[in-house]
Order: C-alpha cells, then structure tokens, then sequence
C-alpha cells in the first residue's frame, strides 16, 4: 500500500508539471502521515542533512566552471581545435563538434551546458558548411550527453553520494566509456555524412596552421589536464578540483583570452545560483524520499521478488536497463539516480557487479533520457538553440541514439570497459 501510493502520488505530481524536488517532498510527506508512524519532521530533516555534505559542494563549481568556460573562450579555442584536427574529413565538423562534446565533458560535467557551449558556436557554423539544421542539431543534443560520462561529472558525484561509492573511482571508471561513445557517434556522423554529402573542407594558405591553433587552445586544453590529472594523482579530491576548475577558467577567460567581462562573470554566478537552487531542491527531498524507502524496507523487498524471479545476471541487467531507460524519458538524471540507487544496488550486489560498474551503467543509461521526449533536456536546450521544433530534432537523433544504445548493452556486459582504470589505478 505505501509503495503504490508514494509512487503513485510521485508519478501524478509529475505528469502535472510539478518541479521534480515538491513531487518528491510531497509524495514523501503525505506517504509517511497516511500510512507510518513517523513524524513527517523526518523528511525535513533528511533533507537537510543529506545536503549537508562536503562531497556535493563540488555541484554548484562544476556548474560554474561550465559557465566560465563557455563564456570565456574556452570552449570556443577547443572547437577550434577539433575543426583543425578532423575538418578536412568527410562528415568533419560533425565529428569535430562531438570531439569538442568530449573536451567540454572534461571541464564541466554536465550535459546541458555542454549543449549550449558547442551548439551555440558549431550549429550556425555546420549549416553555413552545408549540413542539415536538424542532423547537426540530433548530434549535438546527443553529443551533450557526453557531458555526463567522461570525468568530471556532476551525475558521478550524485551516485557516489547515494551508494557510499568513492567518486574518484567513478571518475576513473566514466573515462573509457565516455570515449567509446564519443567514437560511436563519430562513426554514425561519418555513415551519414558519406551519404548525404557532408564533405570536409581542405585548410588553404589563408587559413591558421595547425600549430597556431593548437598554441591558441593550449591554455584551454590544459584545463581537463590539470583537473583530471589532479584527481588521478591524488592531488587534490573531486570536490576540490571543481574550485581549482572554476578559478582557472576565471583566470584564462579573464587574463589569458581577455573574453571575461564582469558582466559576464556576475551573469555566470547568477546562472549557476539558479540552477543550484532546483537541483538542490530536488536532490535534498530525494534524500527523504531514498531514506523513506530504506526505512520501510522497501529496496530489499523489491530485490528479493525480482531475484526470486529472475536468477540470470544477464536478465536483471537487461530489465533494470529497460526500467532506466523508460525512467529516463520522464525524470531527470540527478533524480532518477537518487530515486533508483537504493532499490537497484542491492539487486546488481546480489548478482555480483560492482557497485562503481552499476553505477556507470546507470548514468549511461539515464543519459540516453537527455535525448527521449518527453523529458528530454537536451533535445529543449539544442532546439532553442537551433530555433527547431523538438519533432525535428528528435528525429534526426535517432541513428546517434541507436549508436548509445549499443555502447550502452557493451558497457553493461563488459565490465573491463568501465573498470579497467580503476582496477590499473588503484
């Protein structure tokens, strides 16, 4: 009964267009008053103390640094780059868009403010070379997702925080997966571009050399270097290398490419604190919501039913798969990971995966949300930025969607992909 009605309660606020963090508190609060003894104070308290974490400080810097970053120049000098490297080549600037995905990822770690930093320099850039508004948007929304899975990632930190996983392991283990997909979305770029014409565009005398472009974006590519190499080297933990993150791409914007102006910081500080503020909101009363079902038993229960069921590893794999990827079209990552942790971790335990593989699944798996209507993040920020109807997009993201879905069931199955730098660096 309490099970039916917290979910029920949850899904219906939701399909009202309820914010995501309310649908949580209420659904908990009016489970807990109708059908338990405890003080409904609970979820407040759980609440707070659930933000109440040194771990999570490193969200809002994330954030931030994606906002400096994109802002500043450094985005831009990374396109520039990648436009160098692979422009000359059949479907270029599409497979340079998703190699400037990969670098961004490695700076931000989220997948919407990855959307906008490339699509807003490379959308107008690949429809003045020719190519299809709507193919450059699909990829572009699709690329963003990358934001989530090659390290630093805010996702990363959420799961880490929910399963009692160290996060540097997670960041460790998003590496390889991040760039496997990255390279299923270059050759799916490259199938179709070959098809429809795409060609590349051969660099001439007037244009920089590869050497200059590449000593223009140094200061740029040395942003993941020393964020990631920090972490990886002991250094200084995730936390800590959001603030090193931020202050670096305040100092390169600002001093390096002259791009900062303090218009521009306070707008970036301004849209973090907005964007910290919902998901503060929505991961707080998650915490009550997780520890409501931990209190009434209810992840336990659900595995021993699905175990009892069930007995092949390769089958609870596939259903729990099925349930993020449906999960993912109507509830937005942070949420779902928060939501689903608790009653899933158990069940993969039981089966023996590791908890930071789950966990890398898990997040792929959602991110595919990022690209599915509803809910679909992505497919909103890309679509404003390319001024498309959301129809338009999502139809041209299904072939890169298709390549996701296949490197997702390879780094669900394949446990070397996610945890060969974990097992090597630790």
């Amino acid at each position: 009964m309490n099970i039916l009605l917290l979910f029920g309660v949850f899904f219906v606020l939701i399909m009202l267009s309820v914010p995501i963090g309310v649908a949580l508190g209420v659904a908990t609060s009016l489970t807990i008053c109708l059908t338990s003894n405890i003080g409904p104070v609970m979820v407040a308290q759980k609440a707070f103390t659930g933000l109440d974490s040194f771990t999570l400080i490193a969200i809002p810097f994330f954030m931030l640094a994606g906002n400096l970053m994109a802002l500043g120049g450094i985005a831009r000098r990374i396109v520039n780059l990648a436009d160098a490297a692979v422009g000359k080549f059949t479907g270029g600037l599409g497979m340079a868009t998703v190699i400037g995905c990969m670098f961004f990822a490695a700076i931000s770690g989220s997948g919407p403010a990855t959307v906008t930093a490339m699509g807003s320099i490379m959308l107008p850039e690949m429809e003045k070379r020719g190519y299809d508004r709507a193919f450059s948007t699909g990829l572009t929304a699709t690329a963003g997702t990358i934001g989530v899975i090659i390290p630093p990632s805010i996702p990363f930190v959420i799961y880490g925080v929910a399963s009692g996983t160290s996060v540097g392991d997670m960041f460790k283990a998003g590496f390889i997966p991040g760039i496997l997909i990255g390279i299923g979305l270059m050759i799916v770029c490259w199938v179709i571009s070959k098809k429809r014409g795409y060609k590349g565009i051969e660099r001439t005398k007037n244009d920089e050399s590869f050497l200059k472009v590449f000593l223009d974006s140094l200061p740029a590519l040395m942003a993941p270097v020393i964020i990631l190499g920090g972490i990886y080297g002991g250094i200084f933990t995730p936390t800590e290398a959001a603030v090193v993150a931020t202050v670096y791409s305040l100092f390169v914007g600002k001093f390096v490419y002259h791009e900062l102006t303090w218009k521009i910081v306070y707008e970036s500080y301004r849209s973090t604190a907005d964007m910290n503020g919902f998901t503060g909101l929505a991961l707080g009363f998650s915490m009550s919501f997780a520890a409501y079902l931990t209190m009434e038993q209810i992840p336990a229960k659900v595995a021993n039913v699905v175990l009892s069921a069930v007995s092949s590893k390769i089958a609870i794999i596939a259903l729990i798969i099925v349930i993020l990827l449906v999960v993912g079209c109507f509830v937005d990552n942070i949420s779902s990971c928060l939501i689903l942790t608790p009653v899933f971790l158990p069940m993969v335990k039981a089966v023996g995966m590791d908890p930071v593989h789950f966990g890398i699944m898990m997040t792929v798996a959602l991110a595919i949300g990022f690209v599915t209507p509803p809910y679909g993040v992505n497919l909103f920020v890309a679509s404003a930025v390319a001024k498309l109807k959301i129809e338009e997009v999502s139809k041209a993201a299904i072939p890169f969607l298709a390549a996701m879905f296949v490197c997702l069931l390879l780094i669900a199955y394949i446990e070397p992909i996610s945890m060969a730098l974990v097992w090597l660096l630790s």
